[in-house]
């Protein structure tokens, strides 16, 4: 199980392989701790609760629950599903109190990250759902409206019609991003592209298990 949470430092620019510039945004993971491992044969599904952060920053809730499996961990813990993956590679059984570093990673891994997108506030349709403006000329009084909402039946506004509202601040997934470099010193991991959040953001990164080349090495393959 390839997964680990951690903080967007922020984006900048290197060169890859080619020689060519890309943008690229660095991801800061002090090590993961297990703190729960959920099974089949008792929650019906197979996953693990990783923990990040400062242990000083639990509450006491987390903390009782950190007491009963003796395990330390931060403020920050999310549940990862193992039983998506396939079970032919040969991995040792996750257990509590397990430490995941960086370097459960390597450069040309390709991953998904999960994080929550910057907050827009409440906008309109053209930015929101990018609704075309109306004309510019002399008199037009419709420039950024979003027009009718409904016809004359059944009455109502159907339901999901598209309007001004709040844009931003929800989970959001990006997929197949590429490990350029992984710096267990610092505990950096550098991936090409760009990830939701502001800096500072809490993250997941979590290995692809839908891309071609993730899925070769799931079965065994040449890298």
């Amino acid at each position: 199980m390839h997964a680990l949470i951690g903080k967007k430092v922020g984006m900048t620019r290197v060169a890859d392989r080619f020689g060519q510039i890309v943008g690229v945004t660095v991801i800061h993971a002090t090590p993961n701790t297990i703190t729960q491992v959920r099974t089949v044969e008792k929650d019906g599904y197979r996953a693990v609760i990783l923990g990040h952060g400062d242990p000083n920053r639990t509450n006491k809730p987390q903390r009782e629950q950190l007491k009963k499996v003796n395990a330390k961990a931060g403020e920050t813990t999310m549940e990862i599903r193992t039983d998506r993956i396939n079970t032919t590679q040969t991995e040792e059984p996750e257990t509590v109190g397990t430490e995941h570093t960086v370097s459960v990673f390597k450069p040309g891994d390709v991953v998904n990250v999960v994080a929550t997108s910057k907050g827009r506030g409440t906008v309109g349709t053209v930015k929101r759902h990018h609704f075309k403006i109306g004309p510019r000329s002399h008199g037009s009084m419709n420039l950024r409206r979003p027009g009718s909402i409904g016809a004359q039946q059944p009455q109502r506004v159907i339901l999901g019609k598209r309007m001004a509202g709040r844009l931003g601040g929800t989970r959001t997934t990006v997929k197949h991003l590429e490990i350029l470099e992984v710096l267990p010193a610092e505990h950096l991991i550098v991936l090409k592209g760009a990830i939701p959040g502001i800096r500072g953001a809490t993250i997941l990164i979590k290995q692809s298990i839908r891309h071609p080349r993730a899925e070769s090495k799931q079965l065994g393959g040449d890298e």
